[in-house]
Formats: C-alpha cells, structure tokens, sequence
C-alpha cells in the first residue's frame, strides 16, 4: 500500500483503498461495497462507494504502480506477455460495455462484459494490465456511453487492437519481455503480428485450423499442411507441468515462406490420446530450437490460471459496478491484491525447499494464511446487527420505490 498511497489526494480514500483491498482478500462469499464495508468496520457502504465513484486518486497511476512492483519482484529476461480476455456474465442492459456475446467463462453466447487482459508470466502469472472491450453497439450509442461514463474519445477498438495497445505500453514503459504469447483471437490478425516483428519481439500466438500459410508451393491451410508431415517430423516434448504431471504431447514444425526478416514458422500440436490438432503462428528475430517454442506456447496456459487465482482470491470479478470509470477502479485494486500475493507466493519459494512431504507454497495457500493471520476481523455483535438493521432499511426503501414506480405506471 506504501508504493500507491501517493496516488490519493487525501487520507481518508486512502485508508479505504487498504480496507477494500483487505476486503478483496478475505474470505467473503461475496465481494461487493455493501459485504466489504460490514466486513472493514464501516457502519455504511458509503465510503465504498465513494471510493470507487467521486473521490479523487489516479488509477492509472497506480497501475503502472503495479507493473513496477510486479517487475522489481519477478522481473526475468525470460518473461512472456501473455494476452487473452475474460468475460463476466451480467444481467440487464446498463452495464458498460455488456452485451451478448462469446465469452470463454461460459464456454457460448451469453449477455456479458469482456475485457482484454495482458499477463506478465514470469515466476507466476499477475495480470499486468487491463482493457475494456467496448462493442460497436455502444460506440456508435454516443449518448449510451456516456450515461455509462465512457470518455468522449474512446472509440470502437477489436480485441487485437487492444491488445497492441497494451503490449507497446508495456515494452515502452521498460518491461523485461521477449516474447508475446496468445490464443487465435490475437495469432490470426495480421496488425498485432507486424507491431510485434517491428519492436524485434517474438511470438507464439495460437491460430485456427483454417489459417493459410505460405509456401513455395503457394498458400496451404495449416491443417492440410500437418497432414503432409512425415511420421519422423513428429517428436514428444512436454508443454509444461500440470496438476497430474507433465502434459507431453507430439510436436512438428514447418517453415513459413516470407521475404520479412526473422524466422517465420508454423508450429504444430498433436494431442498423443485423440490426434486433435493446434496451431501456433511463431515468429523470431534468430532462429530457436524447437523445445523453446513449445515451452512459449504452454506458457499460455498461466494465464488461465491467473484469471482463475485473481477471480477467486481477489474478487477480481465480483464487482457490481455499471459505469467506466468504477469497473477500472475496482479492477485496479483486484489486480493490486492478486499482485501481492503472487509476489509473496514466489518470495516463498526463494526460500530453501518444503520440507520432504510438501509442495512449496502456493498463492492459494499464501491467501488461506494471509486471511487466518491477518485478514479475519472480530467485530461485536451490536456491528453485525446494525449492519442486518442497514441492510433491511434500504431494502424497505428499493421496495417502496418500485411499489410507487409500479403504482404510476399503471
């Protein structure tokens, strides 16, 4: 909290921004305003809620705040920007940015907000920094946006574009990264791959089965092209560890005709149960062996780990918040906490080896420590019944509102 205290202009917001980022931390079954503020001592969720609305700190500040903390404690010439998106499932219509769309969280079509999420994936994964995805149905909606808050001067941006955005933020600021990996949304656009070629960073980004590469012969799809690869082009190579082990499967690689500078190539996964195939578009600037893009391409996975971590033990999703300029305040110290624990997580594993019998330290068990040692809170029962009291009179009162709403209609 020292590193992001400056970024308040007063004292009070600051204090808050601690009790909230607590809050997140803890072990409520649900994270919002009205459950942190009963959970911090507060008599109302008012202060919450002015933290996140009207009072006055920079959160663009504090996330390069975040990225400075993240590299100074896990910064390595052998990091890799990960970029993918998450969605969060939302009712109604009012929410920035929600509308129905694909999100990976429900695996269809649902009515959701998404953002574009760039990971620094080093000793662990923490998100790095965030992006709203804002539908064309709402930029071209000028005065939908800006009931929601949105800024005049955010316009339509796809998902790649984003992400471009993101990345060159991240390399100007000095971020230690010479990679970029990512999954099909982000290898099959041609404009993310040349701003990474021109900024001399390579890449190892997922593409579709119908992708078209280029050969002497002329443009064949990726998949075609697998199917001619000899039986002796195939070798078994781990793509990291997971929970039962290392995950091995067949790789293959061809080279790209390109007239650009740098290796271009297509590289090639073979499930070893099921013969399902995947695609990777690679690009670098020296030629690398192929063990190093198959460890680039399973490093991809961290960031699905990391929305998962950062959802489930910073309330990274749990926000009820309906205008832009509250989701990226709520994001902002979800993403503080997350990058705690996860500096904590791999300070710990600094530390000479667990004792024979145990697994070293992990950021799930670091935020069970955390919540029993420092966190859990002890409040008289006179808080928790003025809070139950609270709770039922704006509750008497949203009921009243609508009974009169109804009353008129009708």
């Amino acid at each position: 909290m020292s590193r992001v205290a400056g970024r308040f202009r007063r004292v009070e917001p600051r204090r808050t921004a601690r009790s909230l980022v607590l809050g997140l931390l803890s072990d409520l079954p649900r994270k919002n305003c009205w459950t942190i503020a009963e959970h911090a001592g507060d008599a109302t969720p008012d202060g919450m809620q002015h933290l996140l609305g009207r009072a006055k700190w920079d959160a663009d500040a504090v996330r390069d705040d975040i990225r400075t903390y993240v590299v100074d404690h896990l910064g390595d010439e052998e990091a890799v920007l990960v970029v993918d998106e998450t969605g969060d499932l939302k009712k109604g219509t009012a929410t920035v940015g929600v509308q129905r769309q694909y999100t990976g969280t429900a695996g269809r079509i649902e009515n959701a907000q998404v953002a574009v999420y760039l990971v620094y994936s080093a000793k662990a994964g923490t998100p790095h920094r965030p992006e709203l995805y804002v539908p064309r149905s709402w930029t071209e909606d000028r005065q939908r946006c800006a009931s929601a808050g949105i800024p005049e001067q955010i316009g339509f941006a796809t998902k790649p574009a984003l992400a471009a955005r993101m990345i060159t933020r991240a390399l100007d600021s000095g971020v230690l990264a010479r990679w970029v990996a990512g999954d099909e949304v982000y290898g099959g656009n041609p404009a993310l791959r040349t701003v990474l070629e021109q900024r001399n960073v390579g890449y190892v980004l997922a593409v579709a089965c119908d992708h078209q590469i280029a050969t002497k012969a002329g443009e064949v799809r990726a998949d075609a092209l697998a199917r001619r690869a000899p039986k002796r082009a195939w070798q078994m190579l781990p793509a990291g560890t997971g929970a039962k082990g290392h995950r091995f499967y067949d790789w293959a690689i061809a080279h790209i005709a390109d007239d650009r500078l740098g290796h271009h190539q297509l590289l090639v996964r073979r499930n070893r149960r099921t013969g399902e195939l995947a695609f990777y578009r690679c690009y670098s600037s020296t030629a690398v062996p192929l063990s190093t893009l198959v460890r680039l391409a399973g490093r991809r996975w961290t960031v699905e780990e990391t929305f998962q971590s950062g959802k489930g033990l910073a309330g990274l999703d749990e926000h009820q918040v309906r205008r832009w300029t509250l989701w990226y305040r709520w994001v902002t110290l979800a993403m503080l906490g997350h990058a705690f624990l996860a500096v904590a997580t791999a300070d710990e594993r600094t530390h000479p080896p667990a004792p024979d019998g145990l697994i070293p330290l992990t950021c799930n068990e670091v935020a069970h420590l955390f919540i029993s040692l420092i966190v859990r809170p002890a409040h008289a029962t006179a808080h928790r019944l003025g809070w139950s009291d609270w709770r039922r009179r704006h509750q008497a009162r949203s009921q009243a509102s609508h009974y009169r709403r109804q009353a008129a209609q009708a």
